[in-house]
C-alpha cells in the first residue's frame, strides 16, 4: 500500500486546506465547499499522473498533434454525503469518468457509541478498472474498509485510489492491515483521534460544514 501526503510539498493546496480547517472561515459555507472542490481538482491532477496513457492523433486547423491521452477512464466514487463536493472537484478533471456512490455513515447510539451503516451502493462496472474513491476525512478507517469490502463484492478494480483531504494515522494503518492494492492520497495527515473518533486537529464534521447539521437517528 502506498501513502502520498501532498502537504509535504509547498503549494497552494496547503492554503486551501488551512482555510478548510479555520473555524472562522468555515462559517462561510460556500467558501468551505469551494475549497473542498479545489482539493478534489488537485487530487485528481496528482492521481492522473499515475494512470496509463496512449498517444492519439488530434487534427487541428493547421495540422496534426500527437498527444498522450488517458487509455481508459476511471470510475470516480463518492461516499455520501461528505464526499459529494470532493467528488465534484475530481469530476471537473475526470469529466468523462464513470461514477459510483456509496452511503456510509456513523449510526450513533444513546450511549455515545456508533456503528458503520451502509445503506446504498450504485456503481459502474469495476472489473479490471481504476477506482478513485473520494471521502474528505479518513478517521478510524472502519467505514472505508467496510465500504471497500462491499464494493469489491461486486467487482475487483485493477487498482484503488483513496482521495482524502485529511487522513488520520490510525485510519491509514487500519487500511494497510486490511487492504493491499490501495493507494491513499491525502492533502494532509494528522496524528491523533479524540475520544469520539474525530481527527485532531482535523476540521470538524465535513458533511455538516458543507451542507448543514443533520438529525441523529
Amino acid at each position: 500500500m502506498n501513502v502520498i501526503n501532498l502537504s509535504q510539498n509547498n503549494s497552494l493546496l496547503n492554503q486551501f486546506v488551512a482555510e478548510i480547517r479555520d473555524e472562522k472561515i468555515q462559517k462561510d459555507r460556500m467558501r468551505f465547499r469551494k475549497n473542498m472542490e479545489r482539493c478534489g481538482e488537485i487530487l485528481a491532477m496528482e492521481i492522473s499522473k499515475t494512470l496509463e496513457y496512449e498517444n492519439r492523433n488530434v487534427i487541428t486547423p493547421l495540422g496534426n498533434a500527437v498527444t498522450p491521452m488517458l487509455k481508459e477512464q476511471p470510475v470516480v466514487g463518492a461516499i455520501l454525503r461528505a464526499g459529494v463536493i470532493l467528488h465534484q472537484g475530481m469530476l471537473n478533471y475526470f469529466d468523462q469518468a464513470d461514477n459510483a456512490f456509496v452511503s456510509a455513515y456513523r449510526k450513533h447510539h444513546a450511549d455515545g457509541s456508533f456503528e458503520i451503516a451502509l445503506e446504498y451502493l450504485s456503481c459502474a462496472t469495476l472489473e479490471n478498472r481504476i477506482l478513485i474513491l473520494a471521502d474528505p476525512m479518513l478517521a478510524t478507517g472502519n467505514s472505508m474498509v467496510k465500504t471497500l469490502q462491499q464494493i469489491f463484492n461486486i467487482g475487483k478494480p485493477k487498482h484503488t485510489h483513496l482521495a482524502c483531504v485529511i487522513a488520520a494515522r490510525a485510519g491509514i494503518e487500519l487500511i494497510a492491515k486490511n487492504m493491499s492494492d490501495v493507494t491513499i492520497w491525502a492533502c494532509a495527515i494528522d496524528e491523533e483521534l479524540n475520544s469520539k473518533s474525530y481527527i485532531v486537529p482535523g476540521l470538524g464534521d465535513a458533511g455538516d460544514l458543507a451542507y448543514g447539521t443533520k438529525m441523529q437517528y
